[in-house]
C-alpha cells in the first residue's frame, strides 16, 4: 500500500496501513485487531476518516463498519474485492488446499458463503466506490479458471456489491494495481469528491 499512502500524503491526508497477518486469523480476530489502531489513530485527526483497501481489505472494512461506525466517517475506495467471492478459492476448497493457502479467513472469500458469514461483512450502506481490474498478469491460466474478465484472482462482477455508490474498470492487475498512477489517482478522485473520473 506505499504507492497508494504517498499519493494519499500528497493530497493532504495523513495515512495508517496497519498490517493483521491474515493467515493465522479468522475475519472477526482481525477486525479486533485493527480496532484499536483505527481508534487510536481517529483521535488524533480532525477531518473524516476514509478507507482504502486492496482485495481482502475490502471485506475488512465491511466487517469493521459492521461492527463500528467511526464518528467522523467519511468514504471507502475498494480495490479489487472479492465481494462475491472467487471462483479461486472454491477450487482450493474443492483440491482440499483452502486452509494452507486461504487459512481462516477463506470461508469468505468463497462465492457461495454461508449466510453467517454473508451476514458478518453487513450491507453496504456507505459512501463507496470500487476500482476493478481486467488484466491479469498470467494471460492463459486466469481465462481458464475464472469467468471473464478478471484480474487473475477476482472476477469483475465479483467485485461489485448492491449500495455501491460508484464502480470503474482499470486496464491493471490484480496484484500490481495499488502500484498503478491511474489506480492512485481514481483513489484520490473518489475520496475528494464522491465519484470517479471519466
Amino acid at each position: 500500500m506505499r504507492s497508494l499512502a504517498r499519493g494519499a500524503r500528497n493530497a493532504g491526508y495523513a495515512t495508517l496501513a496497519p498490517s493483521y497477518g491474515w493467515r493465522g486469523l479468522s475475519l472477526r480476530e482481525i477486525v479486533a485487531r485493527v480496532d484499536p489502531l483505527i481508534a487510536d489513530f481517529e483521535t488524533k485527526q480532525a477531518g473524516p476518516l476514509h478507507f482504502v483497501t486492496h482485495s481482502l481489505g475490502g471485506l475488512v472494512v465491511r466487517a469493521f463498519l459492521a461492527m463500528r461506525r467511526p464518528a467522523q466517517f467519511g468514504r471507502v475506495v475498494m480495490l479489487a474485492p472479492p465481494n462475491g467471492g472467487s471462483e479461486l478459492a472454491d477450487l482450493l476448497y474443492r483440491i482440499r488446499l483452502d486452509r494452507l493457502v486461504l487459512g481462516r479467513v477463506g470461508p469468505h472469500l468463497r462465492t457461495g458463503r454461508r449466510a453467517e458469514d454473508e451476514a458478518l461483512l453487513g450491507t453496504v450502506d456507505f459512501d463507496c466506490g470500487i476500482i476493478a481490474a481486467d488484466r491479469p498478469i498470467d494471460p492463459i491460466f486466469p481465462r481458464i479458471l475464472l469467468p471473464w474478465p478478471n484480474d487473475g484472482k477476482v472476477t469483475v462482477a465479483a467485485t461489485r456489491v448492491q449500495g455501491m455508490h460508484d464502480h470503474i474498470v482499470l486496464p491493471v492487475s490484480h496484484t500490481l494495481m495499488v502500484h498503478d498512477r491511474r489506480v492512485v489517482a481514481q483513489t484520490m478522485a473518489y475520496l475528494e469528491r464522491g465519484a470517479f473520473r471519466r
